[in-house]
């Protein structure tokens, strides 16, 4: 438990063993309020649904789980080739109306309180910022959150997320096929293309979600797996 980071505590019974070591962390969005409301839902054993941490919008830290707990926030997710997510995953609940019920920017307060719990956790467990990714990059057919106002780039600032790569070579896929093989070697799940690319893009150019392959987000994708292999973004 990291005393100093945490508010409250309100353990949930929706956890069990690990079967994996923690080599991520998932961010969520609630997509529901009061805050309240999903505190009682994250903690309802009839729900089972529950994160590790939960973040109100004032930068409140509620532990529901403790880390050494799998808790079961990812659902049926999958990312660089673990199907298991919540064993191997610490996940932070933001609380946050989402797009269902009016979706806008996220409160100073809470990526405050955000940015030295995740440096904490990536810090004890040695995690690669590559591996700090959206609820959406682990299960693109089914989420959307935390979404594209969620400010990654200022977590980038802090080493806490890759950041938006600077595009050295450009476009160099010359077909579709070759973008979701490579887009699977990233780590994405590409059995539902469309979602899957709507999920990069949600992540790595959230201005313009469609869904459509384009030169730029060929060059930002070709550009992130040069910048893995080189290992900069570790």
């Amino acid at each position: 438990m990291r005393e100093e980071l945490v508010h409250h505590t309100r353990l949930s019974p929706n956890c069990n063993d690990r079967k994996l070591p923690v080599t991520m962390v998932v961010l969520h969005y609630t997509e529901m309020k009061p805050v309240e409301t999903a505190l009682e839902r994250l903690c309802d054993p009839d729900a089972q649904v529950s994160a590790h941490y939960l973040i109100s919008e004032e930068g409140e830290v509620t532990l529901l789980v403790p880390e050494e707990k799998r808790a079961w926030h990812a659902g049926v997710s999958h990312w660089r080739g673990i199907t298991d997510v919540n064993s191997a995953s610490i996940g932070i609940e933001l609380d946050h109306p989402g797009h269902g019920l009016g979706y806008r920017p996220f409160e100073d307060a809470q990526i405050e309180a955000l940015v030295p719990l995740l440096s904490a956790i990536l810090k004890d467990y040695a995690i690669p910022r590559a591996n700090v990714v959206a609820h959406s990059d682990v299960a693109p057919a089914r989420k959307l959150d935390p979404g594209e106002l969620f400010p990654w780039e200022r977590l980038a600032e802090y080493g806490l997320a890759t950041p938006v790569p600077k595009i050295e070579l450009g476009d160099v896929y010359d077909n579709d096929g070759a973008f979701y093989l490579a887009l699977e070697r990233y780590g994405y799940d590409i059995t539902d293309g469309i979602k899957a690319v709507e999920a990069f893009q949600r992540r790595w150019r959230p201005r313009k979600v469609d869904g459509v392959i384009d030169g730029e987000i060929r060059a930002i994708l070709f550009q992130l797996l040069l910048d893995r292999d080189r290992g900069a973004t570790r």
